[in-house]
């Protein structure tokens, strides 16, 4: 019941950091289908084009061995006579290079119906020992489970299709030899060859669906067991990202230490350019120490009224120019230079407040505004 109430509660997509631990222990979706396909098609292959090259020569290979069965003789070593060692060695090293490529070609394939689902994972977790497989109450559950009965009926439709064009095959195959005329027995290899060899194309054409099916199945399944439940989804970004309360004390320490660097940096500033209220860009000047002004602060909404607020308790200048504070915003950096496209602007700014400071009144350079408030 258990188990059922937790299975229920995993309505949410598996995240990639679950997708990934489960890689790593080697639960990734496998179709056994694939290598069926491989391993028909890999026959085909083997029946068509290497059996008749190879039959010739294993033919030659064993008779040898017959031809000459009455010279061989066991660890005699007189001459005239052959060793019976030296004659398995010479049949094992000619029959490893006739059936050499057989057996790299099924080990090719096998390979290939691996490689072919897409996830390919080496991971020893998959031959430790898990006792909880022992559970006969598990495996009956299993029994009657869906992906048994999809095993059961993917089973079934495979042995009554492949049934259905053996029977096929082998009725024209015995028809043929029925009706045809001046058949000799030299003849029979080659016959069952070509018909051996159409059963196992119609075989691996059939197959080919069955593993495409099979493998969207598995994977189906696979997402299906790695759902997560809301809870599990929660304590993973918690183990990630560490405890909520944790965060937020962290990102007030950061936002206190904020106020504190513009606390002691708007002081410093000549002129805080404002939007008037979104925005708010402190900009320091000292002829002979700064090449170009410096921003020694920067904020929008809140922090920007904070800014301006220091700055009147400083008494460092406010100048409203809406498109200039916009711009230094997204572009200036702090403690570094104004870019030098914004060089004859700002400056014009500065040189206004400068004069402000030595009792020269003029006019604010022109879309700039000196604010009183």
């Amino acid at each position: 019941m258990a188990n059922d109430e937790d299975k229920s509660s995993k309505t949410e997509e598996p995240t990639e950091q679950k997708l990934r631990k489960a890689r790593k222990k080697g639960d990734v979706p496998s179709s056994r289908e694939t290598g069926n396909m491989m391993v028909v098609f890999s026959l085909f292959v083997l029946v068509t084009f290497l059996l008749p090259a190879a039959l010739p020569k294993l033919s030659d290979a064993l008779g040898e061995i017959f031809a000459g069965a009455g010279q061989i003789e066991v660890g005699t070593g007189r001459s005239g006579l052959r060793d019976l060692g030296g004659v398995l060695w010479s049949l094992a090293t000619g029959l490893g290079v006739i059936l050499g490529p057989a057996m790299l070609l099924m080990v090719l394939a096998a390979m290939f119906g691996v490689l072919i689902q897409g996830e390919t994972v080496v991971s020893a977790e998959r031959i430790k020992p898990k006792f909880n497989k022992l559970n006969p109450w598990s495996g009956f559950k299993k029994l009657f489970s869906p992906d048994s009965l999809v095993e059961f009926l993917k089973n079934v439709t495979k042995v009554l299709v492949v049934a259905t064009i053996t029977v096929f095959v082998a009725r024209n195959a015995v028809t043929g030899i029925w009706e045809a005329e001046g058949f000799l027995p030299e003849q029979i290899l080659s016959y069952i060859s070509r018909y051996a060899a159409i059963l196992l194309i119609g075989a691996s054409v059939f197959l080919v669906p069955v593993a495409i099916g099979d493998i969207l199945w598995k994977r189906f399944q696979w997402m299906k067991k790695q759902r997560m439940s809301l809870k599990e989804i929660k304590d993973e970004v918690k183990d990630s990202e560490g405890d909520p309360q944790m965060r937020g004390r962290r990102a007030e320490i950061r936002r206190e230490r904020a106020r504190q660097r513009i606390a002691v940096a708007v002081p410093t500033a000549t002129v805080v350019l404002t939007n008037p209220t979104h925005y708010a860009v402190a900009l320091r000047y000292q002829p002979g120490v700064d090449h170009a002004p410096v921003c020694v602060a920067k904020g929008m909404d809140a922090v920007a009224l904070q800014i301006r607020k220091l700055a009147r308790e400083a008494e460092v200048p406010l100048v409203e120019n809406r498109p200039l504070a916009r711009a230094l915003h997204a572009v200036v950096e702090l403690d570094q230079p104004v870019p030098v496209e914004h060089w004859q602007a700002v400056a014009e700014i500065i040189g206004y407040v400068m004069d402000l400071k030595r009792n020269i009144r003029r006019k604010p350079p022109s879309g700039s505004a000196l604010r009183e408030d």
